[in-house]
């Protein structure tokens, strides 16, 4: 059987997150997914092996999920054969300035929380703000719908727009859930 790998790169302050107090985080994800993870934590080098190709690229996920500022236990919904992550760059909205950049994330986070928050609830998905991304986990539809909110507040669409649209597409999925029910 061949092995596979993957290499990637978090920043040097997720790494302790990955590895989790006393390597629990680290050890659980390699059991979930039946792979094995090394880390050089001074680089933050991640390189994770394995046989099985659907388990190498979940752990992949897993891992660039943590590394974008998830807690390891809602990073771990990707084990759900429906959720996915969505990474969006900030620097394809702005460019390099450092103001815009954080006017942007104050868009997408909103007073006290507010704005993240309104789409988390609307779309059943996770977002974290983290460096110079914005990322989502949710399942495949909520996430879809919680980037579109989040990609229209990034082009400086009102708020009362988004969370309007958002409502319309949440009554219109469990318009269509229901009838496909009868």
């Amino acid at each position: 059987m061949a092995e596979y790998s993957y290499e990637l790169k978090i920043t040097k302050e997720r790494v302790a997150v990955l590895i989790g107090k006393d390597g629990e985080v680290k050890k659980n994800l390699e059991k979930e997914t039946k792979t094995r993870i090394k880390i050089d934590s001074k680089e933050g080098e991640i390189f994770i092996y394995g046989e099985d190709a659907l388990g190498l690229y979940t752990c992949r996920e897993l891992v660039r999920a943590v590394g974008r500022g998830f807690n390891p236990e809602i990073a771990k919904l990707l084990l759900k054969q429906d959720y996915i992550l969505e990474i969006l760059s900030l620097s394809e909205y702005v460019g390099k300035s450092k103001d815009a950049m954080i006017r942007l994330k104050g868009r997408v986070i909103g007073r006290e929380g507010k704005s993240r928050k309104i789409i988390e609830d609307l779309t059943e998905s996770y977002i974290s703000v983290y460096g110079k991304t914005i990322s989502i986990i949710g399942e495949t539809e909520g996430a879809s719908m919680a980037k579109r909110a989040v990609e229209n507040l990034l082009k400086g669409s009102t708020h009362a727009n988004v969370y309007k649209w958002l409502e319309k597409r949440r009554r219109e999925i469990k318009r269509q859930r229901a009838s496909e029910m009868v």
